[in-house]
Parts: C-alpha cells; sequence; structure tokens
C-alpha cells in the first residue's frame, strides 16, 4: 500500500512539472492561432494566389 501511495506522489509530481513546463508553450500556440488561415501578405498572398489557380484549372 505505501508503494501505491508513493508512486501516486511521485506521478502527480510529474503531471504537475509537465503542466508548468508546457503551459506557455499552449498558451502562445493559443494565441498564435487566432488568425484565419494563412496571413494575406507576402509570400502568404503569393501562396494563396497559387493554390486558388491550381484549383481552378
Amino acid at each position: 500500500m505505501a508503494a501505491l501511495v508513493s508512486s501516486a506522489i511521485i506521478s502527480l509530481r510529474l503531471l504537475i512539472l509537465a503542466g508548468l513546463l508546457m503551459a506557455p508553450i499552449g498558451a502562445a500556440a493559443y494565441s498564435k492561432a487566432s488568425g484565419l488561415g494563412i496571413g494575406k501578405n507576402g509570400a502568404g498572398l503569393v501562396l494563396f494566389v497559387t493554390l486558388q489557380r491550381q484549383a481552378m484549372s
């Protein structure tokens, strides 16, 4: 029983540590994902127009 409790405590600590390390990366990814699709300027515009022309032919 003591081994189970010890294992659960270690697992909980690892979960908390992983959450603390991944939270900033997740927040940055979430903030970047708010844009809709590829930006329509520069290389993104060229890619968009190219893909649209290929889809029409």
